[in-house]
């Protein structure tokens, strides 16, 4: 009974965890947020996608209607309601939208990365359990030959470049990264060394700012750096 419901419950976590992400996309799509205005990409490529659908079926809506009224068999016309604002429009706009993005999200982005994907057996407790001994015992067995070779003074290879700079900037980072294709900028950065992590926590947070916000920080930054010296 405990596996069940732990299974259970580390099911619906991983989809909560996944859907996290999703509204967030979607709710950027609706809305069409540019990647300025906090929406990305993947939304702004969703978002045409969605009205280029809505726009298909809106068409096919009124072609049906215009047979069916060419074949004298047309309802009576509805009376029209009172006009809409430009603000009403929009939100009717934005619901009719709303389903299309969802369905896309659902569909096209199972996975985002970082551990944000959707539900699969891999996440039921019973599962994780009898994985579980089989990861402590290469995580032992990696920590023993890093230290191994940390104790002969040799350069980090690849491998622990990797896996320290998987642990520095953690799973969405790191998926964030080899999304962009910045893998390669990324390792050699050496985040593992806190200095250069603060530095490249500092070049994200300015990324994602506008152009002007980024021209502010840009001269606090100076004008901190010249009250320093």
């Amino acid at each position: 009974l405990f596996l069940i419901l732990g299974s259970a419950f580390t099911y619906y976590a991983q989809k909560a965890k996944w859907q996290q992400i999703a509204d967030r996309l979607t709710k950027a799509a609706v809305e069409g947020l540019s990647v300025r205005d906090g929406g990305s990409i993947e939304s702004v490529e969703i978002r045409e996608r969605a009205l280029e659908i809505l726009a298909k079926k809106e068409e096919e809506e009124k072609a049906a209607a215009a047979a069916v009224e060419a074949n004298g068999s047309a309802t009576p016309a509805k009376k029209k309601g009172p006009k809409l604002t430009g603000k009403e429009k929009k939100l009717r706009h934005q619901e009719s939208l709303r389903p299309i993005v969802v369905e896309l999200v659902k569909e096209e982005h199972k996975d985002f990365g970082g551990g944000f994907h959707q539900p699969t057996y891999r996440d039921l407790l019973v599962v994780k359990l009898v994985k579980m001994p089989f990861a402590i015992v290469k995580f032992v067995l990696w920590r023993t030959k890093y230290a191994i070779r940390r104790l002969r003074k040799l350069e980090l290879n690849d491998e622990e470049k990797e896996v320290l700079t998987k642990s520095a900037v953690g799973e969405v980072g790191w998926a964030a990264a080899e999304k962009d294709g910045e893998i390669e900028e990324l390792l050699a950065a050496e985040v593992w060394i806190s200095e250069n992590l603060e530095n490249w926590r500092d070049m994200q947070e300015t990324k994602n700012m506008s152009k002007g916000d980024q021209k502010r920080a840009a001269r606090w930054k100076k004008r901190q750096g010249s009250k320093l010296d």
